[in-house]
């Protein structure tokens, strides 16, 4: 291995969500940046041994995010759009930055919509912060280094 710069891996905990380009409510955990394809096997007839493997449909898991609950309720409004009928799609990104606060890659979402709202578990015997959940459905993940 040749030497050169050492490049060490960005830490987790410095994130923004970004909804419609605005930046949004600090979350403690966001998850879910998952894109796959189904695996389709197929076998012509004059294959002797060898199933051959063709790329399907694409799949995107939920990006799933943590924040203790203020009094914002911007989230819960946009969830309510789809509760009510009237389902407002929103395109947005989960943005890493460096311990220098500069943006380094962003995981952007299309056509997202809050699928499910779960408010946090309450218990007077915890010092906690009270944390709700909400999962983000969408139709597209890209990945890009900035």
């Amino acid at each position: 291995m040749a030497v050169g710069e050492r490049i060490d891996p960005y830490a987790q905990f410095s994130f923004i969500v970004r909804i419609d380009g605005v930046d949004v409510a600090g979350f403690t955990e966001a998850s879910g940046f998952v894109a796959e394809s189904d695996v389709i096997e197929y076998r012509e007839g004059s294959d002797e041994h060898t199933m051959r493997k063709l790329p399907g449909l694409l799949k995107y898991n939920n990006i799933s995010l943590k924040r203790g609950i203020t009094n914002n309720d911007a989230l819960w409004k946009w969830r309510k759009t789809t509760l009510d009928g009237q389902t407002q799609r929103r395109d947005g990104a989960i943005v890493l930055r460096d311990e220098a606060g500069n943006e380094v890659i962003a995981w952007s979402f299309r056509a997202g919509w809050i699928a499910k709202y779960e408010g946090a578990t309450l218990d007077a015997k915890s010092s906690e912060v009270a944390v709700e959940t909400i999962e983000i459905a969408h139709e597209g993940l890209d990945y890009e280094v900035l």
